[in-house]
């Protein structure tokens, strides 16, 4: 029996079904095929929770450290791309300020203040995209200001990651990324090693620069840009859809603002703005149903993983009091578990706190509804609002 008729629900799913919608093709694979062979994608889909949790967790077993990952590609070898010793070399020097305690001791202050002073300008409008004159704005600030990247502003960085992102998406759907993702990461390296460059200066970058070359200094900040801009844009906006799309949850939270951080995690396990990641089989293996053999692609779907019924009981539900929503898997699990994934709770927290607080009557605009769209990265392309 060949790979296709094993295994005919991933044989007859398409990766414009997963980009579109993907939770009832998703909650179908993981009944009947957890580990699916889609040949769209040319690798296995691992929609359980289980299952997701093992091939993360086995860096020996499934490794990033291959020439078709496609973030590699556009930027480089770096603490993403890389497993055993070279990963760990590369992302010990960014990790020190990402600690919990060193979170919010060195952050809080400064997303207050960015947060305070977005929402200030958008005030007297009676309404806004949050997007991208808020999440994605607030998100770029908070990453260079950790980095200590000089020289860039807020719509230049923005500019480089909306397409350092596109040319990432355009390979995982098996296209040729566009030259211009070349481009705007070399524009992104510049500033990178102009700002290691000048030793007046303190920042993490050039502390990161006294233990890796400058181009590992420059790939490593690219993921870290990407990661910190993309995963806290999303967390944001979706969390945003999620609150002010029910209104009974929305209540609970405003009546008890210590259910924020409930919200929070229950949105990123609903709609993970990183929808999977990518392994590469280093051996022969045995997975759920499947005989996964050396080489295969083997792709996580944590969006999957994350409405997984056997963990998460009525898993298509908004729960803000969900008791275990902290064990979804949106910043990935295992050795390349998010860096910064305390930063970007800690901003999407103060970032709702402060919407609601300061915009009375905050509500989703009803002549122009959103949903999340993307396959690889999940979020609404734009979330207008009105208070």
């Amino acid at each position: 029996m060949s790979t296709t008729d094993a295994f005919p629900l991933g044989a007859s799913t398409t990766l414009a079904e997963l980009a579109r919608d993907p939770h009832p093709h998703l909650a179908r694979l993981r009944a009947a095929e957890p580990v699916s062979w889609l040949p769209e994608l040319n690798g296995w889909l691992v929609t359980r929770r289980d299952l997701a949790v093992d091939v993360m967790r086995d860096s020996a077993g499934f490794t990033v450290d291959d020439p078709r990952f496609s973030t590699a590609q556009v930027v480089g070898p770096s603490m993403l791309s890389l497993d055993g010793a070279e990963h760990v070399r590369h992302r010990e020097p960014f990790a020190a300020p990402f600690r919990p305690r060193e979170v919010h001791d060195g952050f809080a202050a400064f997303i207050e203040g960015e947060t305070d002073r977005l929402i200030t300008a958008l005030e007297p409008d009676g309404g806004a995209e949050l997007r991208r004159t808020f999440a994605g704005p607030l998100a770029v600030a908070v990453v260079t200001e950790a980095l200590g990247l000089a020289g860039a502003t807020t719509d230049t960085v923005l500019a480089w990651y909306d397409t350092i992102v596109r040319a990432v998406s355009d390979i995982t759907e098996g296209l040729a990324a566009a030259p211009e993702g070349a481009a705007a990461y070399a524009e992104l390296r510049a500033a990178v090693e102009a700002t290691i460059a000048d030793r007046h200066t303190s920042s993490l970058l050039l502390s990161a620069a006294g233990r890796l070359t400058p181009p590992e200094v420059a790939s490593n900040a690219a993921v870290m840009m990407f990661g910190g801009i993309e995963t806290t844009e999303a967390m944001i906006t979706n969390a945003l859809l999620h609150l002010l799309g029910d209104p009974g949850q929305l209540a609970l939270v405003r009546a008890d603002p210590a259910l924020l951080d409930g919200a929070v995690e229950e949105s990123l396990r609903l709609e993970p703005g990183a929808a999977v990641v990518d392994r590469y089989a280093t051996r022969d293996v045995v997975l759920g149903p499947a005989a996964v053999r050396r080489g295969d692609l083997v792709s996580v779907s944590l969006t999957g993983a994350n409405r997984d019924p056997a963990v998460f009981p009525d898993p298509d539900r908004f729960d803000v009091r969900r008791s275990n929503a902290r064990l979804q898997l949106g910043f990935a699990h295992g050795p390349h578990h998010c860096i910064a994934a305390h930063l970007a709770r800690l901003e999407t927290r103060i970032a709702l706190r402060r919407l609601l607080g300061r915009l009375p009557a905050l509500r989703l605009d009803p002549d122009r509804p959103a949903a999340p769209h993307g396959l690889v990265f999940r979020k609404p392309p734009s979330l207008h609002v009105r208070w």
